[in-house]
């Protein structure tokens, strides 16, 4: 089970958002770079940004920043948020960044999601944020009216190389992830699947360890680490050896 720990990154900082509500926001201290060195500190492997300024935007406002952490730290980073072109894929996948995150321009033009799995292959990580069975998007401002599943089926062969799911509702929560949801929607897939959204305790990510064999590859962890529910030396203890 891959662990994958959270960096949101709005103004050069790390903040948290509850249900991806941008007036609903905590600042916190550290700064982008210091947060991805303590993760790399406690043996994590992978790590799961999002610039919250591109997803405003549709530009790659902290592409510099997220430029500096992957030559910093031996991390694979997966990266999310406004990335909208082929241009802003190759840009992020030249600094060395290991899978970009393609959500809301995969879902308003599927064509573009399809151009881009062919494009760079296992490189494309689709990102699926819904709320009550349908897909969010432009920030999660809007419903896109589409259901999660039914879209899932039309784009499911496109080459898409991982899936990462979150429930809005249950976003910077903490009242742990839609594992049920989560699983049907691993059952569908033809790539592994991400949970995302809710984890509140240490008890959350052994209950995804047990979805291993369901198409489930990993679980995001952010606001229960910075909030300090969730110590790294806890996490880190369930990582695969």
């Amino acid at each position: 089970m891959k662990i994958f720990p959270a960096i949101d990154i709005k103004d050069k900082k790390c903040v948290r958002l509850i249900k991806g509500d941008f007036g609903n926001k905590t600042d916190y201290a550290i700064s982008p770079i210091e947060q991805a060195g303590k993760y790399k500190e406690y043996g994590f492997r992978n790590l799961h940004i999002v610039d919250l300024d591109g997803a405003l935007t549709g530009k790659t406002i902290n592409l510099d920043l997220i430029a500096k952490i992957v030559k910093k730290f031996d991390i694979k980073i997966e990266v999310g948020g406004g990335i909208r072109n082929i241009d802003s894929i190759k840009k992020y996948l030249d600094t060395g960044v290991e899978k970009i995150i393609l959500g809301s321009a995969a879902i308003k033009d599927k064509k573009f999601l399809k151009e881009a799995c062919k494009k760079f292959p296992e490189k494309i990580a689709l990102g699926l944020d819904a709320k009550n069975g349908y897909l969010s998007v432009s920030g999660w401002k809007e419903n896109s009216n589409q259901l999660t599943l039914n879209y899932l089926k039309e784009v499911n062969d496109y080459g898409a190389s991982r899936l990462i799911y979150t429930d809005i509702n249950r976003d910077g929560m903490k009242q742990s992830p839609n594992f049920l949801e989560t699983t049907k929607v691993a059952g569908l897939s033809n790539c592994p699947v991400i949970i995302s959204g809710g984890v509140s305790s240490i008890e959350d990510i052994k209950k995804a360890k047990e979805l291993q064999n369901k198409n489930i590859e990993g679980i995001i962890v952010g606001k229960a680490i910075y909030d300090g529910d969730i110590k790294l030396e806890e996490l880190a203890k369930e990582l695969d050896a």
